[in-house]
């Protein structure tokens, strides 16, 4: 128990700070989330004697963390799971506290306070770090940000810069932005200097974050050090235009990687590819359909209709269909989505029997209509007023799936969908 000696007594609270990890994802660890709230605390009792001042260390009194053996009848069954999965090569010291941070429970203990033990009793050096380190990166464990920091304060861990480089890393997936700061800051504190693998996950960290000027900066930090730059450190600093709406600027850093050879990522084409779709920039869209063809990506039925959706925004419906015949010409089947913009070239320019030629086009080939572009249809014929039109067609059209389209009709029109009833009993009786 503390006892002041005068009045004049301060009590100084000093405590060792960690990061705890936040996963979205659902874990049989999640209520570890925050244990990072319990950790060893010392108190400094600073008490001022007349001119002199006396300071006395007291311990908390918490009880010194004793090591227990796992009973595993006292576990749950996740708890069990994960210890018998465990890889039967682990060694001793390296299983004794896979166990510990699979059934730690932060009410008894923290983790700082388990691992100072397990390093006291266990001894363990670098190679015995990096294992648990894996394991708790394989099972996803949430304490496995907190067990790097803390490793790397001890000696026995022998950190270099790629150890923080890593966790910098790991905080940025989880966009923990401000975690990997700190850990930039310790890792310069300590003297050690960034190098391109460190910058460049640095310009993936602040492109993800949105913070163009400190990505930009980074880049150029980069340059200035003639340090190589890869396409994850271009991919991320594209990303980094792409996402500030700079489209011209994010292209022409493009040109300059295809001048030497680097090709980005083709998540990178197709960020920048659909940036134009969304503004109607067709010309801008189009430039980037040819670099992905050139980076050697051969383009699916997405990228096709994002190509297909820059043209139809843009207004441009005979390139927009030039487009979509290109790609069956190529064998790439449309999708819904792709259906559905084709309806929207036909209802732009009125055109009710192209429209029906084209979807009997499609039916030929054995391509169906899914429930966005038969809702779609549906919105198009009743604005239109041409059921009793469209249930002429229908005679014609027996074959074809248009069960989705008669039934949002329902909706719109009870003719219509008594009509379409006729015909599907005609056509089931034939």
């Amino acid at each position: 128990m503390l006892s002041f000696l005068n009045s004049n007594c301060t009590a100084i609270y000093k405590t060792q700070v960690f990061h705890c990890f936040h996963s979205r994802k659902q874990s049989p660890f999640s209520k570890f989330r925050n244990s990072n709230r319990l950790k060893p605390q010392i108190f400094l009792l600073v008490c001022a004697v007349g001119d002199l001042g006396q300071i006395q260390e007291i311990k908390d009194a918490r009880t010194k963390f004793r090591w227990v053996e796992i009973n595993l009848d006292e576990i749950n069954d996740a708890q069990r799971n994960h210890i018998s999965r465990l890889p039967k090569k682990l060694t001793n010291r390296c299983r004794a506290l896979m166990k510990q941070l699979i059934c730690f429970t932060p009410e008894t203990t923290s983790v700082s306070m388990l691992l100072s033990a397990w390093v006291r009793s266990m001894k363990p050096v670098r190679a015995d770090w990096l294992v648990v380190l894996k394991e708790l990166e394989n099972m996803n464990h949430p304490l496995r940000f907190e067990v790097a920091e803390f490793a790397l304060l001890e000696e026995s861990f022998e950190p270099n810069i790629r150890d923080y480089t890593k966790i910098i890393h790991g905080y940025a997936k989880q966009s923990q932005f401000q975690d990997a700061e700190n850990i930039l800051q310790a890792m310069k504190n300590r003297g050690f200097e960034c190098d391109q693998v460190t910058l460049t996950a640095l310009i993936h960290m602040y492109s993800k974050a949105g913070n163009f000027s400190l990505a930009k900066i980074t880049f150029e930090e980069m340059k200035l050090l003639g340090l190589p730059l890869d396409n994850r450190a271009y991919g991320s600093m594209v990303m980094a235009y792409i996402r500030a709406g700079m489209l011209k600027e994010g292209e022409t850093l493009l040109r300059e990687m295809e001048s030497q050879q680097v090709y980005a990522k083709s998540e990178v084409y197709k960020a920048m590819l659909r940036a134009y779709s969304m503004i109607g920039d067709s010309l801008g869209a189009q430039r980037i359909f040819d670099s992905i063809q050139i980076a050697g990506i051969i383009p699916d039925v997405k990228i096709c209709t994002v190509l297909i959706n820059a043209y139809v925004t843009a207004g441009q419906s005979q390139e927009a269909c030039v487009a979509f015949e290109n790609m069956r010409k190529v064998g790439i089947l449309p999708n819904d989505k792709c259906i559905g913009l084709m309806l929207d070239v036909y209802e732009q320019e009125n055109k009710l029997k192209e429209l029906l030629d084209f979807l009997m086009d499609l039916e030929r080939d054995g391509i169906m209509m899914g429930k966005e572009s038969s809702q779609k249809l549906a919105r198009w014929f009743k604005v239109m007023g041409v059921i009793e039109e469209v249930e002429r067609i229908l005679r014609d059209y027996g074959s074809v799936d248009v069960l989705q389209v008669a039934a949002d009709f329902e909706g719109y029109d009870d003719n219509f969908s008594n009509t379409w009833r006729g015909q599907e009993s005609e056509h089931h009786c034939m």
